[in-house]
């Protein structure tokens, strides 16, 4: 099946291979993959921004179309939800490899 296909074309982590460290994105390709196997409660295991990021990205895609006075205030909104979705899940995730 396709979707099944989809994980030996996934892109390696850079920051993992020079440094041995898994960075901030590790894991959202996966988590793709996952979402589109229909393992909602695994992708989100993988990593738990994936979905908040799909938000996002539907936001911004749909405010190219259609515009209104407090978009801005939104998206900004959606970026620090997003950004702190990432950094406390990438700091409990490291914590428990230590």
């Amino acid at each position: 099946m396709l979707i099944e296909g989809l994980e030996d074309y996934m892109l390696s982590c850079v920051n993992k291979e020079i440094f041995g460290v898994e960075c901030l994105g590790c894991g959202i390709q996966r988590a793709t993959a996952l979402i589109f196997k229909g393992e909602f409660v695994a992708a989100f295991k993988m990593y738990p921004a994936i979905y908040s990021l799909y938000v996002l990205v539907a936001f911004v895609i749909f405010n190219l179309f259609v515009k209104f006075k407090s978009a801005f205030k939104i998206k900004v909104g959606l970026l620090i939800l997003n950004a702190f979705i990432i950094i406390i899940s990438y700091i409990i995730k490291m914590s428990q490899f230590h």
